[in-house]
C-alpha cells in the first residue's frame, strides 16, 4: 500500500511511469548504433591488416629500390602468410567502410573511424615495441577528443535526394 506523503512546498507526487522493456529503438537510434558498430569493425579490421602488413614486411625485410630488388619483394610477399592475413583485413575495412557509408554521412563515418589512429599508435607501442614522444601522444588526443565530438553529432544530415543529384 502506497501512502503519499503531503508536503506544503510541492505538489503531491505521483509514482513515476513504468518503461517499457520491450520498446522499440527510433529510426535514428538504429542508424546511430549499426554506423558506430561497423565502425568500429572498421577500426579492428583496418588496425589489425596493418599490424600484420607491419609484421610480413618485418619479415621480409627492407625492400631495396631496383627492378630485382623490386621483383624479389614482391615475390616475398606473395609467399608470405601474414601478409595475406593483413590484406584479408583490409579487404573486411573496406567491406565495413561501404557498409558504414551506405547507411551514414562520409563526414561522419570518416572522422569517427580516425579512432584507429590511436588503437593503432597504442599497438605499436604494445605489440611493436615503437618509442612514442609525447609530441605523438598529444597529437593521439587531440584526435580521440575530435572522434568523441564528431560521435555526438547525427551519423545522416542529407536526404538520399539530396546525395545523388
Amino acid at each position: 500500500m502506497s501512502r503519499k506523503r503531503w508536503s506544503p512546498c510541492r505538489e503531491p507526487v505521483q509514482p513515476a511511469e513504468t518503461t517499457n522493456p520491450t520498446k522499440v529503438m527510433t529510426p535514428d537510434q538504429r542508424v546511430r548504433y549499426k554506423t558506430l558498430f561497423m565502425v568500429l569493425l572498421m577500426v579492428v579490421s583496418a588496425n589489425l591488416g596493418d599490424l600484420m602488413l607491419k609484421r610480413g614486411m618485418v619479415q621480409i625485410g627492407a625492400v631495396e629500390m631496383s627492378p630485382s630488388g623490386l621483383w624479389r619483394a614482391l615475390m616475398s610477399t606473395a609467399h608470405n602468410g601474414t601478409i595475406w592475413m593483413g590484406i584479408f583485413f583490409l579487404i573486411g575495412f573496406t567491406f565495413c567502410y561501404m557498409t558504414a557509408v551506405s547507411w551514414a554521412d562520409y563526414s561522419y563515418v570518416m572522422p569517427a573511424g580516425a579512432f584507429g589512429y590511436a588503437v593503432q599508435t597504442f599497438l605499436a607501442v604494445v605489440i611493436l615495441h615503437e618509442a612514442v614522444s609525447g609530441r605523438r601522444w598529444f597529437g593521439v588526443v587531440l584526435i580521440v577528443v575530435g572522434v568523441l565530438l564528431v560521435g555526438q553529432t547525427h551519423p545522416v544530415t542529407t536526404s538520399p535526394k539530396a546525395v545523388s543529384s
